[in-house]
């Protein structure tokens, strides 16, 4: 039997679709690519945007037409959203919704035992995936958290995850002592808002502490997280070798009046004063972010503000999203919505000084020792792969090796923008 499985989205919905695959490969399904032929096509979706509700239509309506006798199954946040379109349609066989993608595997496998099973009937459980030893990435995602209490005025995730809930620490700790053993050498911390991370008496502090206090050779990243108030015993964890010295810390403005129409929880000044806090005490620390252009009643003045800012901080990658209108969400009904050709251009603005960040981030490092993640050795050669301050690296070396870390210093960049290319050269001792 052959599944073949397609995610957008977040990392969550990675962290889940590996999870999900894996558990299929155990039960000897063969997965493939989304380009061949299957007997199932899993689609993992997201509706974060409008332009992801029309990807993830796009996908599924491709997999119909060119897959017409294959049963094909949609889950994750366009499901929670978009439930009844999907299956009036006629576009999927199943739509199963956030809680109960765990049982996706159930649900398939008893399809082809000839029982159908309605999701809507099973049990609700946002962690019941186990551990994920055979993924489509060199690193290992840990979902420690789901759901957001936030309600910022665009954004439907808590209509689609629900309300913040957190996974047991103690089976994050036996997660990761599982797929170190198996051999991943890097753990990706991942959730929807994993900063408020709280199970009982431990916080996402002592989440992090813990993890780092187990036994192997393994680097920890934290992966997307919302601009809290870190505290000097949180950024002290940094000093650990194991805690890699980047994070993607959302901003979405950098100006005081959309943060407060945004009903985002901070300021701009105090953004800014934290990103300085964790620059002095980590100095080459990697700070990477989201941003909204075209929030409704956003001015051109409150547009600058952002941009400056942006350069100022220097974040070296800039995940740029235009405005995009979220039926019920407050934020759709605000006045002064923002045409689209100014959205565009703002867009682009923002894109430029992504581009230049990242080139004087990455020329900044020059020189730098690094330990690279070898994720992939080229038929010609080249590894790629990246060191602990997320910089993609390319290495010209012989007899190299997927999946082991190796020293080195950051050599030469080629390239301009979006498009460098960072080289390095082999390190005796960091």
């Amino acid at each position: 039997m052959k599944i073949a499985f397609k995610t957008l989205g977040c990392r969550v919905n990675l962290y889940e679709t590996d999870a999900l695959a894996s558990r299929f490969k155990e039960a000897g399904y063969d997965i493939v690519e989304t380009n061949e032929n299957a007997d199932v096509f899993v689609v993992n979706t997201c509706t974060v945007t409008n332009q992801s509700d029309q990807k993830c239509r796009q996908a599924l309506h491709q997999i119909r037409r060119q897959h017409p006798n294959s049963l094909i199954v949609a889950t994750g946040c366009m499901v929670n959203h978009r439930k009844n379109e999907l299956l009036e349609n006629k576009t999927v066989d199943y739509a199963i919704d956030n809680e109960r993608k765990y049982a996706l595997f159930s649900i398939i496998d008893n399809h082809f035992k000839g029982e159908h099973v309605d999701p809507e009937g099973l049990d609700i459980d946002l962690f019941g995936y186990k551990p994920a030893f055979d993924t489509f990435h060199t690193r290992s995602l840990i979902k420690i958290h789901d759901g957001c209490n936030n309600f910022c005025s665009y954004c439907l995730i808590p209509m689609v995850r629900g309300r913040a809930t957190s996974r047991c620490d103690k089976d994050i700790y036996d997660n990761i002592r599982k797929v170190v053993d198996h051999g991943f050498k890097e753990i990706v911390l991942t959730g929807v808002n994993m900063g408020r991370y709280q199970y009982q008496d431990v916080n996402f502090e002592d989440l992090v502490e813990n993890i780092l206090k187990i036994d192997g050779d393994f680097r920890l990243r934290i992966s997307s997280i919302e601009p809290d108030n870190f505290s000097d015993r949180f950024l002290s964890l940094f000093e650990n070798k194991k805690l890699a010295p980047h994070m993607h810390i959302c901003l979405q403005s950098g100006a005081e009046n959309t943060l407060k129409a945004m009903r985002r929880h901070y300021t701009a000044y105090e953004f800014r004063t934290m990103c300085e806090r964790i620059k002095t005490a980590i100095p080459d620390f990697n700070i990477t972010t989201d941003l909204i252009v075209g929030f409704p009643g956003e001015t051109e003045e409150d547009f600058l503000e952002s941009a400056q800012m942006c350069k100022e901080i220097g974040f070296s990658h800039i995940h740029t999203f235009k405005y995009s209108i979220r039926n019920g969400t407050k934020a759709a009904t605000m006045p002064n919505q923002i045409p689209e050709k100014i959205k565009t251009e703002r867009s682009a603005v923002i894109r430029n000084i992504s581009a230049e960040n990242k080139k004087r981030y990455f020329e900044h490092m020059i020189g730098k020792p690094q330990i690279m993640l070898i994720e992939r050795v080229n038929t010609d050669g080249i590894a790629l792969g990246y060191g602990e301050n997320y910089i993609p690296m390319r290495l010209k070396a012989k007899d190299l090796e997927k999946n082991t870390f190796l020293n080195v210093i950051v050599d030469n960049i080629i390239g301009k923008g979006d498009k460098s290319e960072v080289y390095v050269k082999q390190a005796d001792t960091l």
